[in-house]
């Protein structure tokens, strides 16, 4: 009697758990990485949230995280655009350094991104204006030079000697 019991509790079972396996999963996809942004600036970076990597998926609420070496981390909410399944969140490293960055995508999984270095911009001691200046100016002496060696220069008028 056992063995009979048995039998349809492992039928249903080996239909049950291949069901409850293949259920939610979902991709996420940016509109661009933090690569460039200075601490301190926002990336404005839109989610994409494909549920099996095919659907739109809407009325969820992911959640960009990032966190550096120092054990600082900050959560960015994104929030509903007008394009299904298309998420929102504007995201600000606080400072310079590495920092990993990963995604709550509210549904099934936290995706992770490959770790981006901030750093602040250039100081700008580079004179570049001044020499862009001094370019221009070379640059319009040398079609200068060019047009007048251009000119038909007249010929001198000679004047007979009197015999």
């Amino acid at each position: 009697m056992k063995k009979l019991l048995l039998l349809p509790v492992l039928a249903v079972a080996a239909v049950a758990v291949p069901a409850a396996g293949a259920g939610g999963w979902a991709t996420v996809g940016l509109s661009s990485l933090p690569t460039g942004t200075p601490p301190g600036k926002t990336w404005p970076v839109d989610l994409t949230v494909l549920q099996h990597g095919r659907t739109p998926l809407d009325g969820i609420a992911p959640v960009l995280t990032i966190t550096n070496g120092d054990g600082d981390a900050r959560a960015f909410t994104a929030t509903p655009t007008a394009k299904p399944g298309v998420y929102h969140a504007d995201v600000v490293f606080p400072r310079e350094g590495t920092w990993s960055y990963e995604i709550w995508d509210d549904f099934s999984q936290t995706h992770t991104f490959k770790p981006v270095e901030i750093a602040a911009p250039a100081d700008g001691s580079f004179p570049l204006l001044p020499l862009l200046g001094a370019l221009g100016l070379a640059l319009a002496l040398a079609a200068l030079s060019v047009a007048t060696r251009r000119r038909r220069r007249p010929e001198p008028i000679r004047l007979k000697e009197a015999a």
